[in-house]
């Protein structure tokens, strides 16, 4: 289950960093707002088959959503292959690919409805910090894929009698759905149904008859759930995924706008990046459970969420200098090659305003078409590492801490349906993050959308200070 928690994971994540540039190359046609739509159409999918797969599990046994949702998502993967063939509409044709993907996905709240029925009470916080664990280390170890496979190219090799295109764009994909193939054949050959009560006691096996227990147990202790404190922490997690949603998304775009970097450039250095985070982020989770022994998760998530506020905080850009300009992306002629002094009068400080000579070349820089690129400072490259390295940091902290202190409010009776809630508030998440930092990085810029996000970083400390005194632990610690 932890391993079905993790490739989930890593199948949205293997291809965040390289969606925006292959999005340009297959369909010129798409632009930043669109990425926003085709990164939350993941999400999407998600949030409606969260649910669906959560009664399935709860009727029949769990191994059947769990293999057909994987078998959904590796049909996705090999669909998104081949999302170049079409003559047309291949925008399109992405976004349907990376929402079946999401589909498959919705197994997470299969996972941890069997992973709260199989664990006692002393065991339920840290599988369910074990398991939140895989999940971020799947998102942020994705990408670290991606930076292997930048190796092949852009070109890479072609298959005419399949019609496949095997580059960097395209291998992610279908190394993702070979881990899914391997992930059935586990779940055929290990997955077998286990359930404990709250002492750790094993109940009789479970068949397609005893899989409703779950639903029973559930209404007979409905009453003592604090469902103050359920909402209180779905809204926070909703936060801490939205804003690692809104960082991912971005971290392409801004890099190729910041540092003219090219779109080969872009997917390999934030993957070396991003592989970096993710070493750091194990040795977060390995020390985290540890320090909540002596500090308490409250603190320790507080502290997660104020290192996440300094890290978007250290993006606003601040400095004087303005990025380099990309005229090349005008494509209607509307500035010409020599452009009028009239037009240029306000920005001759600026040599990067000096087209290019070759107009072969894959253009490069902050697009003119982005208003805000002709005022706002660029974003050192010093902050963009620092601002990676403090979110890395205070990602995992939160997540595994939110986990925690949901499965602690929620108790020790059976918990797939709040898990499937939790599941819901995480994909809503995803949807709204990379559309609204699509939106806004496109029409404001980065000092309004890191601006935004500190915004509402503060509140969800502010949620979390005021909600702490309606949260009661079953040990009966407040």
């Amino acid at each position: 289950m932890y391993l079905t928690m993790f490739l989930s994971s890593v199948g949205f994540s293997i291809v965040i960093m390289s969606v925006w540039p292959y999005l340009q190359k297959i369909d010129p046609t798409a632009d930043a707002s669109f990425l926003g739509w085709i990164i939350a159409s993941y999400s999407i999918g998600q949030m409606v088959a969260s649910p669906l797969f959560g009664l399935w599990s709860n009727y029949r046994p769990r191994r059947e959503p769990l293999v057909i949702s994987t078998a959904i998502s590796v049909a996705a993967n090999c669909l998104y292959a081949y999302v170049h063939v079409p003559h047309a509409h291949n925008k399109y044709y992405m976004l349907t690919a990376r929402a079946l993907v999401g589909f498959g996905a919705g197994n997470v709240a299969v996972v941890r409805s069997y992973i709260a029925g199989a664990t006692s009470l002393t065991e339920r916080t840290s599988a369910m910090a074990n398991t939140s664990a895989c999940q971020a280390v799947g998102f942020i170890l994705g990408p670290v894929f991606q930076t292997c496979f930048t190796l092949i190219g852009e070109e890479g090799v072609t298959w005419k009698f399949l019609c496949l295109q095997l580059n960097m764009y395209t291998t992610p994909v279908l190394f993702g759905a070979l881990l899914g193939v391997i992930n059935i054949i586990l779940i055929f050959a290990i997955f077998r149904e286990h359930r404990v009560d709250d002492m750790g006691r094993q109940y009789k096996s479970i068949n397609s008859d005893g899989e409703g227990s779950d639903v029973l147990d559930q209404n007979t202790e409905e009453g003592s759930i604090d469902h103050v404190a359920v909402v209180a922490l779905n809204i926070l997690f909703f936060v801490i995924l939205f804003v690692f949603a809104v960082f991912e998304t971005i971290a392409t775009p801004l890099t190729m706008d910041m540092y003219s970097w090219t779109r080969k450039e872009a997917v390999f250095y934030n993957g070396i990046i991003l592989s970096v985070i993710g070493i750091e982020s194990v040795i977060v989770f390995m020390v985290v459970k540890t320090l909540s022994k002596k500090t308490g998760e409250r603190a320790i998530l507080h502290a997660g969420l104020l290192i996440v506020l300094v890290g978007f905080f250290i993006l606003l850009p601040w400095g004087k200098k303005l990025p380099n300009i990309q005229w090349q992306e005008i494509k209607n002629n509307s500035i010409p090659r020599t452009a009028p002094s009239e037009m240029l009068a306000p920005y001759w400080s600026l040599p990067e305003l000096q087209l290019p000579a070759n107009h072969t070349a894959e253009p490069v820089g902050c697009p003119v078409t982005q208003s805000w690129c002709l005022n706002t400072p660029m974003i050192y490259l010093a902050q963009y590492i620092s601002s990676d390295v403090l979110i890395g940091l205070g990602y995992p902290v939160c997540n595994v801490m939110s986990y925690t202190l949901y499965s602690k409010v929620l108790g020790p009776k059976p918990q797939g349906v709040y898990m499937g809630w939790l599941t819901a508030s995480g994909s809503g998440a995803r949807i709204l993050g990379p559309v609204f930092v699509s939106q806004i990085y496109t029409h404001l810029g980065p000092r309004w959308a890191f601006s935004l996000i500190c915004g509402v970083v503060v509140v969800s400390l502010l949620l979390l200070e005021e909600q702490t005194h309606l949260v009661v632990w079953p040990s009966g610690e407040v």
